[in-house]
């Protein structure tokens, strides 16, 4: 397993090698038969939702007053995000960090949009911890999102945005770039509560039927799926204290408050994933120590095995040796008085080691 993911990844990198600044390359797995585009166009009074055949139809919403979000599934259509770049005037290397999923949480910041790479995370059917780059580019009234495929935490956010629930309808687009980003985190929540429930579950296991490998498998999973995690969520903050710092106009001072509430939330959830991951690493040493405890336990019942057998061996050699004189050999009864002697000691060492709480 491991081999593979470390196959995986030298291969996403070969990908880059020998490319040009600026080259679109996709990295990622999920590659999308059918491109799927979806547009919101809405204001506080009105909003239009609408699934597009192909990226032009989402440029007529560039310039009107209300806000739009239009979102791509697939980034493995170069050619298309191509065109949305070249009509929305975006850097190349936005869009080379876009096709690139192995990319670090980060922001860029320009003159007329803003640029947010982010990790949506959930688990899949097989309880796997799956993480999806996000990348989200604000201007003035449109925000635009690219996702590797299908599925995502937005659904309440479009339900919002239907039903004119809350204040994104009220609002520009800069709080609908906190509202996407409010709900990518709130599902961090989600991720932490299952990772929770899944350490309790191996703490029981810990002291069931269970194999040694089994156990350490699951263990090292979780250390796999907390580190990912951990990737994911830390260099958020610095992301929201620029968002906080920056007097771009694009980003209203009303908005900023919202933005140190997301901050608060990331708080709350690195400051679980550390808690989590010294649990990890208490269960790793309460793992050992039940291993090395099962250890000691057969070294004890084979030492005092090879205790109780060294006296009796002892008196065994003794009457193996085959001296003239020894008068017992001669003795009528002298074989049944060795074996009760023995039996004696063998009792005598068992009471013993009884009394000594040893057995």
């Amino acid at each position: 397993m491991a081999k593979k993911r470390q196959k995986k990844r030298t291969q996403n990198y070969k990908k880059h090698l020998g490319q040009i600044p600026g080259a679109l390359v996709y990295t990622g797995s999920k590659e999308d038969k059918i491109l799927h585009l979806y547009a919101f166009d809405y204001s506080e009074d009105s909003y239009k939702e609408a699934d597009l055949n192909t990226v032009e139809e989402a440029f007529n919403f560039k310039d009107s007053e209300t806000v739009t979000w239009f979102n791509l599934n697939g980034l493995n259509f170069i050619d298309q995000i191509e065109k949305i770049g070249q009509h929305y005037k975006l850097h190349p290397l936005i869009l080379e960090d876009i096709v690139n999923t192995s990319q670090r949480p980060k922001i860029d910041e320009y003159k007329d949009y803003f640029f947010i790479v982010l990790k949506m995370m959930y688990y899949d059917a097989n309880e796997k911890l799956v993480s999806e780059q996000v990348s989200i580019v604000m201007g003035k009234n449109y925000v635009l999102t690219f996702q590797e495929a299908e599925g995502d935490v937005f659904d309440s956010l479009r339900d919002r945005i239907r039903q004119k629930k809350g204040r994104v309808r009220e609002e520009g687009s800069d709080y609908l770039m906190y509202a996407l980003m409010d709900a990518i985190v709130d599902h961090y929540y989600a991720i932490i509560e299952i990772m929770g429930n899944k350490i309790e579950d191996l703490e029981d296991d810990l002291f069931t039927g269970l194999t040694q490998e089994q156990i350490s498998q699951q263990i090292q999973n979780l250390k796999r799926e907390i580190l990912k995690l951990r990737r994911a969520i830390f260099p958020l903050r610095e992301i929201i204290n620029r968002v906080e710092k920056s007097d771009n106009p694009l980003i209203e001072e009303k908005t900023t408050h919202y933005f140190r509430d997301v901050y608060d939330h990331i708080i709350q959830v690195t400051e679980n994933i550390d808690i989590y991951r010294e649990m990890i690493w208490s269960l790793m040493d309460m793992y050992m120590t039940t291993i090395s405890n099962k250890m000691n336990e057969v070294m004890k019942v084979l030492t005092i095995i090879a205790t109780i057998f060294i006296p009796l061996t002892f008196i065994a050699g003794i009457y193996g040796m085959n001296f003239t004189n020894m008068p017992e050999l001669q003795y009528k009864y002298g074989y049944y008085i060795v074996w009760i002697v023995m039996l004696v000691v063998l009792i005598g060492m068992l009471v013993y080691f009884k009394r000594k709480k040893w057995l």
